[in-house]
């Protein structure tokens, strides 16, 4: 809300109100103004009586004439009165004027009918003179108004420099509500109370309080039609203030929002920025993370990895798992607490799968290096023991002949000692965290000035 559009909405207030002849001393004819209280049609329903008994023609014309004379508009008006039906001819300034003295004649008592005759009269200097009288009449009221006027617009100045005194008072609103964004949006709020006030205040002392009800109520109406429209803004900027109290991750956590997977560099009040895996940046609308499924890599340091071998049909698969677990045991990343597993997982045609389970500690080791390695390791260990990693068997069958069946991956023979070497080199593997992900968040926090709602003081969800 800005002074100008405020000034205005005064000014226009001033300019609806409604003019009296009482507010506009010396302006117009007192006996006029009441004269048109007693019959205006619009005032009253009684019906209006003559001074003496209206059973004649001539007390009936002679009542209307009387009338006539006293409303601005219809002294031209000649009244002849035959049998109670009252003929009205010559002509007014203005269209309504003609209807308006129908109306009157109605209404005296012993008329029967009337014949309205009446002409709009055509000449220019009639027709402007009651819209300049009228002119005249808001001029002297606008010289009038004048000191009220200014003082309105000084309320309204000093209720204006008031409310923008308490929204800048960021160290109060930041006691009430240690979340910034919701500081921020109590602050605003204040601010436009404390000016509407002074607006209803100002509008009040120019008598102008309809006019401020019926800009309320057209606020209201374009308000809802503008909520619709921007349904989904309204529901982002909710969703950010709800994520700004709730707090489900911090700067740099390692989640998964929905399909998208990366590291968090900041929370806006529009969206979620995430650097992905690849090192890109990806927004996301705080209205998508609001409502998705949040997985949070980084608030449990020990994450458990998992991979698939198969083995042969003949192979004996509870030797296997013990073998495989053995040997995840052996390797120094993985951690003794909790074990190392493997459990059977399905028999497929020609082999056995086994799936090997196996936490880490990713404060110190990457999980794709530990994951990688673990599968080295497992297979060069199955294999030196004699167990087959068969591939699938096709069986060909050809017209001039006998099927002819062709293995691949046939298991082969077990491995010679020389060979053993390669298992142990899985141990001296780099599996170590890889910090090139963090160190470029770290670095885009660093260098851009953007807005971040998240703070490390308040408890995380």
């Amino acid at each position: 809300m800005k002074p100008a559009p405020v000034a205005a909405a005064l000014i226009l207030g001033f300019f609806a109100a409604p003019l009296s002849a009482q507010s506009l001393p010396g302006f117009g004819s007192t006996r006029t103004s009441q004269a048109a209280a007693v019959v205006d049609p619009e005032e009253s329903t009684a019906a209006i009586s003559t001074t003496e008994a209206a059973d004649t023609d001539s007390a009936i014309a002679g009542r209307l004439r009387g009338i006539y004379r006293e409303l601005d508009g219809l002294e031209p008006t000649r009244v002849a009165v035959d049998s109670g039906v009252v003929t009205l001819s010559g002509s007014v300034a203005e269209p309504g004027d003609i209807d308006r003295a129908r109306q009157i004649a109605l209404r005296v008592d012993g008329v029967v009918a009337v014949q309205n005759d009446l002409k709009r009269d055509g000449d220019v200097s009639q027709n402007l003179a009651p819209v300049m009288g009228r002119l005249n009449a808001r001029l002297r009221q606008i010289v009038q108004m004048l000191p009220l006027l200014a003082i309105a617009l000084i309320i309204l100045i000093l209720f204006w420099l008031a409310g923008s005194a308490l929204a800048r008072a960021r160290s109060f609103w930041t006691r009430i509500s240690p979340n910034s964004f919701l500081a921020d949006l109590i602050a605003t709020t204040v601010r436009l109370l404390v000016i509407l006030m002074g607006l209803v205040i100002a509008l009040d002392l120019l008598g102008a309080t309809t006019l401020l009800g019926a800009i309320l109520g057209s606020a209201g109406v374009v308000g809802l039609a503008i909520g619709f429209a921007v349904k989904d803004t309204v529901d982002n900027y909710v969703s950010s203030l709800m994520l700004s109290i709730r707090q489900p991750f911090r700067a740099n956590d390692h989640v998964v929002i929905g399909d998208r997977e990366g590291r968090v560099i900041r929370l806006t009040s529009r969206a979620t920025i995430l650097m992905t895996l690849d090192g890109n940046h990806l927004r996301i609308p705080n209205s998508t993370v609001f409502m998705a499924e949040i997985l949070n890599y980084t608030r449990n340091p020990e994450r458990r990895f998992d991979f698939m071998l198969g083995v042969d049909a003949d192979d004996d698969p509870g030797e296997a798992m013990k073998v495989g677990t053995e040997r995840l045991r052996r390797l120094s990343f993985v951690l003794p607490d909790p074990a190392p597993g493997a459990r059977l997982e399905e028999v497929g045609d020609s082999n056995i799968m086994l799936r090997f389970l196996g936490w880490i500690d990713q404060t110190e080791t990457d999980w794709f290096k530990a994951r990688s390695a673990a599968i080295r390791a497992v297979k060069i260990t199955l294999e030196e023991r004699g167990f087959g990693l068969p591939e699938p068997i096709y069986r060909l069958r050809f017209d001039s002949g006998s099927p002819l069946e062709i293995a691949r991956g046939v298991p082969a023979a077990p491995a010679p000692a020389a060979k053993a070497p390669a298992a142990a080199s899985a141990d001296h593997e780099d599996v170590s965290a890889d910090d090139d992900i963090e160190e470029k968040v770290q670095e885009e926090r660093a260098s851009s000035q953007e807005e971040d709602m998240l703070d490390h003081q308040r408890p995380i969800e």
